[in-house]
């Protein structure tokens, strides 16, 4: 069984953490709203007046006037992350970080030492609370793509479990922006074609949906089948440095654009400092 943890509005509730009296507050973590910046992390009290990562700070301000802005400490929220990952290597040393703030974890070979994979997933959860006081939200399923799946559907501190028996049953309900890789442009496709949700798709058939999307339709065709063969990699030595970042929109504004590549590029100046490279 896999777990997937994420972190909720990790940077904002470190933030919180440590000034108690930003807690409930709408809080950004970002760049000056006065030039290019952009929004690293938004609190749930910031998301309320539609405010999200990757939304340019002087549009966040606009939204909300009265938002607390932060400056990213990158270094200082990874020392954190390292100690959350000390908390996943107590249960099984199969865990491939994603980002900071997000990481997998195969515990097939832990749940006779430990107990079942829900178990192990409640405990991290419970120490990650108790020992950082930070709020996680946790999927535990068979595969990697089922287990993110399972994190996000009950967020923020969310726990969810995707047994093996009842994967048709919890997947067929959602809708296909669920979907790894279906964001707007794609939904849209789906939509001409009378497709809305995991049910749907899978109703057409392997062929059916190659047939419609080609080989990114045959792709997800087995995800909306819950099939995902990959493995969790634990982290090896790495041959390059980089950050890269996914928007849940198309974004063609150039600001936008520009702001999140400054702020990629001083992430990755960071790890090279970091490791002396």
């Amino acid at each position: 069984m896999i777990l997937h943890v994420d972190m909720d509005a990790f940077y904002a509730s470190v933030e919180e953490r440590e000034q108690p009296e930003l807690k409930g507050k709408p809080l950004v973590v970002g760049g000056s709203p006065s030039g290019r910046g952009v929004v690293s992390a938004a609190n749930y009290a910031a998301r309320e007046f539609g405010i999200h990562s990757a939304m340019p700070a002087r549009r966040a301000l606009q939204l909300c006037p009265k938002v607390i802005m932060v400056r990213p400490r990158m270094e200082f929220y990874a020392n954190i992350s390292a100690e959350i990952r000390n908390i996943f290597h107590r249960y099984t040393p199969l865990v491939e970080p994603l980002s900071l703030d997000e990481a997998f974890l195969d515990v097939s070979g832990s749940q006779r030492l430990f107990g079942s994979a829900e178990y192990i997933g409640s405990m991290i959860k419970s120490e990650i609370l108790d020992e950082l006081r930070l709020v996680a939200s946790v999927g535990v399923a068979p595969n990697k793509f089922l287990a993110k799946l399972a994190s996000d559907l009950e967020k923020p501190d969310g726990f969810t479990v995707v047994p093996p028996d009842r994967v048709q049953e919890i997947l067929d309900p959602l809708p296909i922006t669920r979907i790894w890789g279906v964001g707007r442009v794609t939904a849209s496709k789906f939509e001409l074609a009378g497709v809305y949700t995991f049910g749907q798709l899978r109703a057409l058939g392997e062929a059916g949906a190659r047939q419609l999307f080609g080989r990114v339709g045959q792709h997800f065709w087995r995800l909306s089948q819950g099939i995902d063969s990959r493995l969790v990699v634990p982290e090896r030595k790495a041959k390059s440095i980089s950050h890269e970042t996914t928007f849940s929109v198309d974004v063609s504004d150039s600001d936008v654009l520009s702001a999140r590549l400054l702020e990629l590029t001083e992430q990755v100046a960071e790890r090279l400092r970091r490791h002396q490279r």
